[in-house]
């Protein structure tokens, strides 16, 4: 099967087939086929090539490893960027969307995006080999109560003001996980106040009816120095983070909320795997029974994301000795080991691997 390219210009226009060896299955809001969940991700690009589609991979990779494990610089992790450079291994599908609008001078302008699904059990390995952090689902939607003053007095967003908050809502999207916003009663409305001199056990009280009880509370004002937000995490009646941001762009100063909630849930229920501390380690292969099966070893070993550096030590027998720079521990190479069935083994001290 070959995959499908839906081509958005506000109608929708037609189908195409394209790239052929990729079957998909086409996730749509409204006419747009849009990323959808952890393991989607979409990035723009500037045409359909293998080239800038590979590149579109990795950057999408790192997208769905932020929204994994909740952590902002994911991607920047020990081993990760090895892993990026074969993303395309990790691809179960992808489409492209593209998407009409005006430039200043009122002329049509159009732009590429590439949207990539990702294999969950092939990213999680990865990520549970490199000791990257799984935010487990399904995951909260923490009650947003953003009271903004832009010089006509405080007023609370709510429901029929969803468009207004999109700048925070989307960004929550885009660290994994949603917000919502309060009905937008009377008594709602009355809040601002509480939110504005910081009473978290108010807002808390108010929110009761809410599910779950969780609160992302801030404020929005313009200052000298452009706009500030101000942001309390209130989880369970806990205050789990406070913040205050200013930033030029209202947008900007009111997406910090999202990151400010997202940042303090991944620190709290993100599992991390015990892979073992980074180090220098000396471990042993056997059942290295030829030159041949010496070069394999090598090979295997030269292409794991989380050897950071291999030294032959001794070859004895069909025995052979490595001290290695581990980014992850023993444990992080026993587990890969354990998905790839290169080597076996990784018990003792120091650790001995078979060479299958």
């Amino acid at each position: 099967m070959h995959p499908a390219i839906r081509w958005a210009t506000g109608l929708l226009l037609a189908h195409a087939l394209l790239f052929a060896g990729v079957a998909l299955a086409q996730r749509v809001e409204g006419d747009r086929a849009v990323a959808q969940g952890v393991y989607e991700a979409e990035v723009p690009v500037n045409g359909q090539g293998a080239g800038e589609r590979n590149t579109g991979f990795a950057r999408a990779l790192s997208q769905v490893l932020g929204k994994l494990s909740g952590e902002r610089n994911a991607a920047a992790r020990p081993g990760i960027g090895q892993e990026m450079r074969r993303a395309s291994e990790f691809v179960s599908g992808y489409d492209y969307r593209q998407d009409e609008g005006l430039s200043s001078t009122g002329a049509p302008t159009f732009k590429t995006t590439l949207i990539v699904r990702f294999d969950r059990e092939k990213v999680e390995a990865m990520a549970s080999t490199l000791g990257v952090p799984i935010w487990p689902q399904p995951r909260p939607k923490p009650v947003l109560w953003l009271a903004i003053d832009d010089g006509k007095g405080a007023r609370l967003v709510g429901l029929p003001q969803t468009n207004a908050a999109r700048p925070v809502t989307q960004r929550a999207i885009e660290r994994g996980y949603r917000l919502g916003l309060p009905a937008g009663s009377a008594a709602e409305q009355a809040a601002v106040g509480a939110i504005w001199r910081g009473d978290a056990a108010a807002i808390a009280r108010l929110s009761a009816r809410y599910s779950p009880p969780m609160q992302l509370i801030g404020k929005l004002y313009r200052g000298k120095g452009g706009w500030t937000a101000d942001w309390t995490f209130v989880d369970h009646g806990k205050v789990l983070a406070t913040k205050s941001v200013t930033e030029g762009d209202a947008r900007r100063a009111m997406a910090s909320g999202a990151d400010v909630a997202a940042d303090a849930l991944s620190r709290k229920y993100a599992k991390r795997s015990a892979v073992g501390p980074a180090g220098s380690y000396r471990v042993v292969f056997t059942g290295i029974d030829s030159a041949d099966d010496y070069i394999r070893l090598s090979a295997y070993l030269q292409k794991q994301p989380l050897i950071r550096r291999m030294t032959p030590l001794r070859a004895v027998g069909n025995t052979a000795e490595f001290q290695l720079e581990l980014s992850t521990g023993v444990s992080g190479l026993k587990r890969s080991a354990e998905s790839e069935g290169v080597i076996v083994g990784g018990d003792g001290e120091p650790p001995v691997f078979q060479l299958r």
